[in-house]
């Protein structure tokens, strides 16, 4: 069995429930990491063409500090060097038996399916990224109202993903719907309550 046929039985239940991303912590000589997983989209451009999906690691006390690489189940397409500076893996004559150990370590982490309870520490770095790839300001956090889409656009995946983490219950009741899309801000001052964001919709 490859080593990472995890990452594959997760890509698969993150398809079939509409997540593009998921998180799972990881730790690794005494320091904790947050490890996102994230699908492709269709206008990416994979490095290597083998690859399933994309590994983002983070460390737990500063998730600026990362490392993103591809991956599938077989292997991290990462750089030797690049994994032994991140992860503090000291350089020896036997530094492929030592990157092995990693891999196997790492694999035993790995979920093979979504998990829907999330800390807020991973939903602050899930949303981190999904803010980063809709060019969505990362500290708009703070949802205000929900809007009908122009020319019935369809939301953004990102936006969708989003919502389900920050707003669930309010989530639920436009999911089926995806015409309309989720507002947020920065500021806390504007953030309004599932009620009052739905009364106002229908109001419209």
């Amino acid at each position: 069995m490859n080593i990472f046929e995890n990452f594959r039985l997760l890509k698969s239940d993150m398809e079939v429930k509409g997540w593009i991303i998921e998180a799972f912590s990881f730790n690794y000589k005494n320091v904790d990491y947050v490890v996102l997983v994230k699908l492709y989209q269709d206008h990416e451009v994979k490095v290597n063409p083998y690859a399933l999906l994309k590994v983002e690691f983070l460390k737990a006390h500063d998730i600026d500090d990362n490392l993103i690489v591809e991956a599938n189940a077989r292997e991290l397409f990462a750089n030797a060097r690049k994994l032994r500076e991140y992860f503090g893996i000291e350089w020896t004559e036997n530094l492929g038996s030592i990157l092995r150990q990693f891999n196997e370590h790492f694999a035993q982490f790995i979920p093979d399916k979504v998990d829907l309870s999330k800390s807020n520490l991973f939903k602050k770095a899930m949303n981190k990224s999904l803010s980063e790839s809709d060019s969505e300001d990362p500290n708009k956090i703070y949802c205000y109202g929900v809007r009908r889409n122009s020319d019935n656009g369809t939301r953004s995946i990102f936006n969708d993903n989003k919502s389900r983490l920050l707003k669930p219950k309010l989530y639920e009741k436009f999911k089926d719907d995806n015409t309309v899309s989720f507002c947020y801000s920065p500021k806390s001052d504007r953030e309004k309550s599932d009620a009052e964001i739905i009364r106002n919709f229908t109001n419209k």
